[in-house]
């Protein structure tokens, strides 16, 4: 889109970080070395080509690895540990220097214009923190050498200026660069060193600290082609303040004062030799979703036109972009929650940053493979949107096209069948996320991504009413945002099984209350674990376990349509499970219970349903289903994984059952509340919390078309 382009200048931050490079001319190198240097750390091999990273080398021995350290970086890289480390060549950090000067932050480009030593010390630790990734001592390497695939990725571990770089390749392993504009040398790449890779780059990677707000506000006052339209009507809601949170300070103060402890001995709480990590910050995060300015040309709507807030908000009433359902009022108070503008422009808006390759999680569906990452079986996630919480599917298949918000195809998904797409109805084929770097805002903002759809997106009668015909199963982590923000949840590991990673801990709300919309007793044990790569039969491989005398609440997402559901709760037995009381209501203080003890053990509850893995009989297990159903259970599901193999589905293990834990008529415009409560005297066996599924009537309960298996 003209206009629209991600690496305009904007104005420099205090802290100076906002600063970001100017492209340079291409090193031409003689790295004779493009292989491994057993004798040599990132250091001496620096040192070995002075002539080409001198600059770079003289800024590693001036910075220092933190201010409350004298080690400096330099030191940092001649010791052992597995460093990622993107060095500029001279002339990228000459570069640099010529763009500061342009910009008017010296006078000349050079490092004696310096007057300021707080701004020297500033743009030296621009160039080096952002271009050095420690994935730490953990005894196997780990390096970059699988960069990620998809297009505006981020690297797994954050690098030490604690931002994420995102890989681009512009369908070219040649073209490969940082952040979309810093270009990686071709033959200078993948150099492994005693203690790390080094990649050569001929830019300076300086990211901004721009938010979603400041971003927003450039794009108003520069008239910016693309995105103005969604801003302007963001700006009108009254949305920039909460869009300018980045990161929770008062948590942030008591991780560094100590006060919140940063580990969990999980063998104290019960939950085996291991250590939990406590995260270090709790960020904020959005995702928005835009229609183009061009398209709202298209539709009489021009973006720089002064009465814009009213003329969208008639376009949107006169288009019946709302549901029957909803109350709202069409005055120009278009920053009340029940103003239309309002109400359409937050269905636009999820609470959570969500990159290129997180939009939907692929891991564990049937015939996935991690290694190829070959799309298999349609993978779905909901989200709740900000303003009032309504659902917001998104979803990828092999048919798709990409990821698309509020899709709705036919599927094969009878018992035998393949759960493939065998077509999609027009009107249900659901808005195209455009992920392309050109068409959307990947790394601009460190609170937020922005990216164009190819139709309008709204909460109207059909999304709803099409959401009230299917199964919404929805995994915990959805419910919290913060764990996506502060990279808690599926976040790449480095090291399998590594203790600092896998395993987060989430302290008790009388600590902090770290994950909005969850509340656990003081005595309750937290612990998300992430089995990233590995075959856990989980929905996304992870899960949560509780621990202690534990009382756990949690708020629910919203269900789309008045009517009868059923609430699901899928189990994964084990002997080092729990029983635990469970309530379920609309008012937190009062939450009535929920039928009888839910019984998480193994074998114990095996026995007791009668779980047996499928067979070829497809008549028998029909019959088993009905049984299993007569009973409020259900197997697992046939599109998820069971352990072991990508082809083997949860529905083969007898471990994974679904329990229907009630059925009831609930309303979207109520907020509901799950709560489980041990009843046993033991503090050492586990709460299990994976995926839940809201099921309506019109799905479980169909005489023509019976709610499918997967």
């Amino acid at each position: 889109m003209n206009g629209m382009s991600k690496h305009s200048i904007l104005p420099l931050l205090a802290a100076l970080l906002a600063v970001f490079g100017l492209s340079s001319c291409k090193e031409d190198v003689d790295v004779s070395s493009r292989y491994v240097f057993s004798e040599h750390t990132i250091v001496s091999y620096l040192e070995s080509h002075a002539d080409v990273y001198g600059e770079y080398l003289n800024l590693l021995k001036k910075v220092r690895v933190s201010k409350v350290s004298e080690t400096t970086v330099a030191q940092l890289l001649t010791a052992r540990g597995h460093y990622t480390v993107f060095a500029p060549t001279d002339e990228a950090v000459r570069a640099y220097l010529v763009h500061l000067a342009d910009t008017g932050l010296i006078a000349s480009p050079s490092w004696d214009a310096f007057t300021d030593s707080l701004k020297l010390d500033s743009i030296r630790g621009v160039i080096v923190y952002n271009s050095i990734i420690d994935s730490g001592d953990l005894g196997e390497p780990y390096f970059t050498y699988d960069l990620p695939t998809v297009e505006g990725a981020e690297i797994g571990n954050t690098n030490m200026n604690d931002h994420k770089l995102s890989v681009y390749w512009k369908n070219s392993e040649d073209s490969l660069s940082i952040n979309g504009d810093c270009h990686v040398s071709v033959r200078n790449r993948d150099i492994t060193l005693l203690n790390g890779v080094l990649h050569q780059v001929e830019k300076v990677i300086a990211p901004q600290d721009v938010t979603a707000r400041s971003y927003l506000q450039k794009v108003i006052d520069e008239r910016r082609e693309g995105f103005l339209v969604m801003a302007r009507a963001i700006q009108a809601c009254g949305l920039m303040d909460t869009l300018s949170a980045v990161r929770d300070e008062v948590y942030e103060t008591l991780y560094q004062t100590g006060r919140i402890d940063p580990y969990l001995d999980c063998n104290s709480a019960g939950m085996g030799n291991y250590i939990a990590y406590t995260p270090e910050h709790r960020k904020y995060g959005f995702t928005i979703f835009a229609e183009s300015d061009d398209y709202w040309r298209s539709q009489g709507i021009d973006p720089l036109d002064p009465q814009l807030a009213a003329k969208l908000m008639q376009w949107i009433e006169d288009n019946h972009q709302y549901s029957g359902d909803d109350t709202f009022t069409t005055g120009d108070d278009y920053a009340s929650p029940d103003n239309l503008l309002y109400q359409w422009v937050t269905y636009h808006i999820l609470p959570v940053r969500l990159t290129a390759d997180r939009l939907v999680i692929h891991q564990n569906e049937i015939g996935y493979n991690m290694g190829v990452k070959k799309l298999a079986n349609p993978v779905i996630d909901y989200q709740v949107t900000m303003g009032k919480r309504r659902l917001m599917k998104l979803y990828e298949s092999k048919y798709s096209g990409g990821v698309r918000l509020n899709r709705f195809p036919i599927v094969d998904n009878n018992r035998t069948g393949s759960n493939d797409e065998t077509g999609c109805d027009p009107d249900k084929e659901g808005t195209l996320v455009n992920r392309d770097p050109e068409h959307a805002v990947l790394n601009d903002m460190i609170n937020c991504c922005l990216y164009t759809i190819d139709t309008p997106l709204s909460y109207n009668d059909e999304v709803r009413d099409n959401l009230h015909r299917e199964r919404i199963r929805f995994d915990a982590m959805i419910m919290w945002p913060e764990t996506t923000n502060s990279d808690i949840r599926k976040k790449e590991l480095t090291h399998s099984n590594v203790n600092n990673e896998q395993f987060a801990y989430i302290p008790p709300r009388v600590v902090y209350p770290y994950l909005d919309g969850l509340w656990l007793s003081d005595d309750c044990h937290f612990r998300y674990t992430n089995f990233w790569g590995n075959n856990a039969p989980n929905l996304f491989t992870d899960e949560i376990l509780c621990t202690g005398r534990f009382e756990i609440m949690f708020r629910l997402p919203p269900v789309p349509r008045r009517g009868i559901y059923e609430l699901r709760y899928v189990c994964l037995s084990q002997a080092s499970r729990s029983i635990a009381q469970i309530y379920f209501g609309d008012d937190p203080d009062r939450l009535p219970v929920a039928g009888i003890p839910f019984d998480f053990r193994a074998d114990v509850t095996a026995r007791h349903i009668g779980a047996e893995p499928d067979t070829d009989d497809e008549d028998y297990n029909t019959q088993m289903d009905k049984q299993l159903r007569n009973k409020g259970y259900m197997k697992g599901a046939k599109a998820v994984c069971g352990s072991g193999s990508v082809s083997a589905s949860s529905r083969y293990d007898t471990r994974c059952y679904r329990r229907i834990m009630l059925t009831q008529y609930m309303d979207p415009d109520k907020t509901y509340y799950l709560k489980a409560k041990t009843v046993l005297e033991t503090d050492r066996k586990e709460f299990f919390l994976d995926y839940l599924e809201f099921c309506p009537k019109e799905v479980y309960d169909n005489p023509e078309e019976p709610e499918d298996i997967w």
